[in-house]
């Protein structure tokens, strides 16, 4: 069983426990009422079995939220599948995949990241993730679950503070100047950036526009420990564990990284988009 399938299993295991418990289940409760065995509630909330379909419709009707069923299903789908479409991860909103991310991070010591056109969400402020969401709840069509889904991704940020993490990001100046939200958000978000440079478990280098690069960034990538690589498209998000992808994608972060300017450097680059800003 892949790292992977589990750790999106476990995942799947704690949300049915939450929604159990939000609806004042026990899990002798909820058993009854499905008319299952005690030991299967028990192994589907700690990720040791592998939910059907139907259970989880089920799951969604007796704990009083027929209205989950797709965002349950949605996960379901997703579990064994390394190329996993947006339109099935994100069928009853953002959340699910966010707390898919705490899980991620938390079983994650070294996490190296390359974003060209927006702010890492491990560092963005609320507002900012909140227009993000926002952007994409409309263009992808799906629920809007917004609220949720910023309260977790600032949840998964505890994990900047934590000792014995390295969180290694390198932005192209491009991206500081991507304006997805009103100015006064952005500014936020770029004192925000600029604050987390010299933390000792953040690194954040910014490639100047019109360095001489040996790669163009091409698109962003995350790397997980040396374990696997998240690369996001418009439509599919890609898990790769094998080998060769991630050594390629350790040899592009590389890459990047040479060109990069860190610490005093990056954050003049940093307060040079945030001056850029016309604000009242």
């Amino acid at each position: 069983m892949s790292t992977d399938f589990q750790t999106a299993r476990v995942a799947l295991g704690a949300r049915l426990r939450e929604l159990r418990s939000e609806a004042g289940f026990n899990g002798k409760g909820v058993a009854e009422v499905l008319g299952w065995q005690c030991s299967k509630v028990s192994r589907l909330e700690t990720g040791k079995q592998t939910p059907t379909a139907r259970d989880l419709t089920e799951w969604a009707e007796a704990v009083g939220r027929p209205d989950v069923a797709n965002e349950l299903r949605g996960r379901l789908v997703g579990l064994e599948s390394q190329y996993r479409s947006w339109r099935r991860q994100l069928a009853g909103g953002h959340r699910a995949r966010q707390e898919l991310a705490i899980t991620l991070t938390t079983a994650t010591q070294l996490i190296r990241g390359v974003e060209v056109s927006r702010i890492p969400g491990l560092f963005q402020t609320p507002d900012y993730a909140r227009h993000a969401f926002e952007a994409n709840a409309e263009f992808r069509r799906i629920p809007r679950d917004i609220e949720a889904a910023v309260r977790a991704r600032m949840r998964r940020q505890e994990a900047l503070y934590e000792a014995g993490k390295l969180f290694r990001f390198v932005l192209w100046e491009a991206a500081l100047y991507v304006l997805t939200c009103p100015h006064e958000v952005m500014a936020a978000q770029l004192d925000r950036l600029a604050g987390l440079i010299g933390l000792d478990t953040v690194e954040i280098g910014v490639i100047p526009l019109g360095v001489p690069l040996r790669r163009a960034p091409g698109h962003g990538f995350w790397i997980y420990d040396r374990r696997r690589v998240i690369v996001e498209t418009i439509n599919t998000e890609m898990w790769l564990d094998d080998e060769e992808s991630i050594v390629l994608y350790e040899r592009a972060w590389d890459l990047m990284a040479e060109a990069a300017v860190q610490g005093p450097q990056a954050r003049r680059l940093i307060g040079r988009a945030r001056a850029s800003l016309a604000l009242d």
